[in-house]
């Protein structure tokens, strides 16, 4: 793991730090995230991760860069549950159903979100923990098996 500083803005005693946050895994996967540190409060402005992390891997994320955004922040802790991590294996997600039973999952998911007038793509990324475009591409294939209808069918 790697955190380096991006820029700080001081206004009088107080000095909010952006912090470049990267984890590399010996299995090609990747994560980089942009955070901030002030007044020892951690904000994650934006996470970039491939393979695209499922949402319980977020959780995980958080341990994994907590104790080398406290110490970037002058904060110490423990021992760092991250060292080391550079050199792991990505954790795997739990089995999803595939053919047939994931595209009816992503239809479900998409209708229902349909008609709670939510976004019926974001609603697939959560259900299934896939990236937009993996989303997309599911609910296109979906659409290929008949079970909802074609984009441009009228409503």
């Amino acid at each position: 793991m790697s955190v380096w500083p991006a820029w700080e803005v001081r206004e009088g005693e107080r000095a909010t730090r952006w912090l470049h946050v990267r984890l590399a895994f010996g299995d090609g996967a990747r994560i980089e995230a942009l955070a901030t540190v002030c007044e020892g409060w951690v904000c994650v402005e934006d996470v970039r991760a491939r393979p695209a992390l499922a949402l319980e891997d977020l959780a995980l994320f958080a341990d994994w860069i907590e104790a080398p955004l406290a110490r970037a922040s002058g904060a110490e802790t423990g021992p760092d549950p991250g060292d080391g991590a550079g050199t792991g294996v990505h954790r795997e997600r739990s089995p999803r159903p595939r053919g047939s039973r994931e595209q009816g999952l992503v239809a479900r998911a998409y209708r229902a979100a349909q008609e709670r007038g939510a976004d019926p793509v974001l609603a697939v990324m959560n259900e299934t923990g896939y990236s937009r475009r993996g989303a997309l591409r599911l609910i296109g294939r979906a659409r290929d098996a008949g079970l909802l209808p074609s984009r441009h069918a009228r409503r």
